[in-house]
């Protein structure tokens, strides 16, 4: 309420009381005043009063929302249902234009604003998770995989006689489709057991770039996160051969914005060779609704790039979520969270080992991967072969989701072959092993 509209409701209720309320008001309007000056997150998170005021301030910028609006146009902001309208805060007009899903839109100007906060809001939570010299960072309405893809067909363009992407192993699928989506061949390198850990062959890594010719190579699709007994890869030394053969380095940073150890890594390969981009997922790091990710970099005309490279607007749907989010946190709550996950991966890793000593199992040793954790099952083998997907059926039955219960089958799978060593140890040619991720 202006000054002007106070002072009218000052001749229909007690003026002491207008004013009263005016200062309440003017509580939440400082907090406002607060983000859009700094562009970071709050110290202290928000209550659900303040953000739905802010969402309302910026909904009714948006011409959509005007009084007596006629859009004559294809993309006027027009909802049927109410209830969507509402589901969206009435911010209908998504964020970018055709030529950069950062620009800002003419007609929508509360979108915008909103597009413009989250990104900045974002790139202070992954300096405040450890990577201290990030420049910039945009979120993208696509999940993981896909958001890898755009920055590969970005770099397409800087190298475009490059065919191949020198990617450590990793066994998850959207990794290996967002290369070939891209229009590129993986070339895998397997990695090598260190103990019980998989952990990056090095030498493999700079033998196949010698040997494919460096100008053919797109760039190195590293990963952080990922499931024991495989290990974050090491990005500080695959960031000096990037740099040392300029090639562009990409991080499927997917889960690990969370983990302190997998933002080190990030930190100190950009501080001693070459890291391009890192991409990380909304959901798994922010505990929003599946169909969003960051992609951050520590050179901000490369990361307009990739902005640039997504075709047409965007939505808005996972700009609007994280930013609640980390508003209703604030940093404290977010840092907190961060806390607890760390002190949760310590006493899940202390219970397992009881557990499989308790049942003659091991706890596989695997200090390098600070979120998953494995351990054999192989009594569990010996008594029924079968019995590995009779395990995880049970713990899915009972609620139990995010474990893996995996067999290792080395005769007919000869990919597997790195894991041979590991078997042994065990004494077993077939061993199960159950993975369990601690996350958010």
């Amino acid at each position: 309420m202006n000054a002007e509209n106070q002072g009218c409701s000052e001749r229909l209720v007690t003026a002491a009381y207008v004013r009263q309320g005016a200062q309440g008001r003017r509580a939440h309007e400082l907090r406002l005043r607060a983000l859009l000056e700094q562009g970071k997150c709050p110290e202290d998170g928000w209550d659900e009063s303040t953000i739905e005021l802010f969402l309302h301030e910026l909904a009714i910028m948006d011409s959509n929302n005007f009084l007596g609006n006629c859009g004559v146009g294809e993309r006027e902001g027009r909802v049927v249902s109410g209830l969507v309208a509402r589901r969206h805060y009435r911010l209908i007009h998504g964020i970018g234009r055709s030529g950069d899903i950062s620009a800002v839109q003419p007609k929508a100007a509360g979108s915008s604003l909103l597009n413009k906060l989250t990104n900045s809001v974002v790139l202070d939570v992954i300096k405040l998770a450890g990577v201290r010299t990030v420049t910039s960072c945009f979120v993208v309405p696509m999940a993981t995989g896909m958001s890898l893809t755009l920055c590969f067909l970005t770099l397409r363009h800087k190298r475009p006689k490059a065919k191949y992407i020198i990617w450590p192993r990793i066994d998850q699928k959207s990794c290996f489709k967002s290369m070939i989506t891209a229009g590129f061949e993986p070339v895998v390198i397997e990695n090598v057991l260190e103990g019980d850990e998989l952990r990056t062959d090095l030498e493999a890594v700079e033998a196949k770039i010698k040997a494919l010719g460096a100008e053919n190579i797109l760039c190195v699709h590293s990963t952080t996160s990922c499931f024991a007994p495989r290990v974050p890869d090491r990005l500080e030394e695959l960031a000096v051969i990037c740099a040392s053969y300029d090639i562009p380095h990409i991080v499927n940073n997917a889960y690990g914005v969370q983990s302190s150890k997998c933002m080190h890594l990030i930190q100190q390969g950009a501080r001693v060779g070459r890291i391009d981009a890192f991409v990380q997922s909304l959901d798994k790091n922010f505990m929003v609704p599946v169909g969003g990710a960051i992609i951050a970099g520590f050179n901000e005309s490369f990361i307009q790039d990739i902005s640039k490279m997504y075709p047409g607007r965007a939505s808005a749907s996972p700009s609007l979520d994280v930013l609640i989010t980390l508003l209703s946190l604030g940093t404290s709550g977010y840092k907190k969270l961060l806390k607890e996950r760390k002190e949760m991966f310590l006493y899940l890793s202390s219970e397992l080992k009881k557990l499989a000593d308790n049942h003659n199992e091991r706890l596989l040793d695997t200090p390098h991967n600070p979120i998953s954790l494995a351990m054999s099952l192989k009594n569990l083998n010996e008594t029924n072969d079968a019995a590995v997907t009779q395990l995880g059926s049970m713990l899915f039955t009972r609620q139990v989701s995010g474990a893996r219960a995996e067999c290792f089958h080395v005769r007919r799978h000869a990919s597997l072959a790195v894991i041979i060593p590991l078997l042994a140890q065990m004494n077993d040619t077939e061993s199960i092993c159950t993975v369990v991720r601690c996350s958010f």
